[in-house]
């Protein structure tokens, strides 16, 4: 079946600010962010794409334009079912003060039970993101072959939300998973079973050293998982 390539968007305003964006309209790639974009092409210049796939909102569609131009021929797709996870009355607002809301223990520790006051579950968010998977990897194969692969430039958690699903592990083991701004995961899908054979790659490993900014642990106090996916190292 088809390999699929899974980019998350470019670092955006709403990361550097620390917000919680969702689905609010307006929020784009800051300057990080369009640089990462920038160097996308070149990163993924020995893969041969049968097509892209976007969510709708703009920071994905910013983070592919420089794709898009260097590959004219391209095919973009845009999928509602791959949007940003919604937040509801949570969009917008900042991480540091969601993180005294009682909900966020269930998020992070319970995210199969987590339902955003005036939004969707975490658990409607996996459904809806891997149905909408499954059914790009059939038409895929169905119209370029097997071995073929696809990009799909989406959001962290459900970016992680469809990790879990491919290594067939419960979502409320999904905040264990990170993926930084325009990092590369890719999943290859065979008859049997999908193998992961990238996750959240930047190329960049800086990141890793002890004491540098944005790591070792892409986590915040006590081991709490960056909802919404976080604005990586600097």
């Amino acid at each position: 079946m088809a390999t699929l390539i899974l980019v998350r968007h470019g670092r955006s305003t709403a990361n550097t600010a620390g917000l919680l964006a969702g689905r609010t309209p307006g929020v784009g790639l800051d300057e990080r962010g369009t640089a990462q974009a920038a160097a996308l092409p070149g990163r993924l210049a020995g893969v041969e794409l049968a097509l892209a796939v976007s969510s709708p909102l703009q920071r994905c569609h910013e983070t592919l334009a420089p794709l898009l131009a260097a590959r004219p021929g391209l095919a973009l797709h845009t999928d509602e079912r791959i949007n940003e996870c919604d937040y509801g009355d949570w969009s917008g607002r900042g991480l540091a003060e969601l993180g005294g809301e009682p909900l966020m223990e269930v998020v992070q520790h319970h995210p199969s039970a987590a339902a955003f006051p005036g939004g969707e579950s975490m658990r409607g968010m996996q459904t809806r993101a891997v149905e909408a998977i499954r059914e790009w990897n059939a038409r895929v194969e169905a119209e370029h072959g097997e071995g073929a692969a696809y990009l799909v430039c989406s959001h962290g958690d459900i970016i992680k939300s469809l990790v879990a699903d491919a290594l067939g592990m419960h979502l409320d083991l999904f905040q264990r998973l990170h993926v930084d701004p325009c990092s590369v995961t890719a999943i290859r899908y065979t008859r049997t079973r999908p193998f992961l054979v990238r996750l959240g790659d930047t190329g960049d490993f800086a990141g890793l050293a002890p004491g540098a900014p944005g790591g070792p642990a892409p986590a915040g106090p006590d081991g709490a998982a960056q909802v919404g996916g976080g604005a990586g190292a600097p």
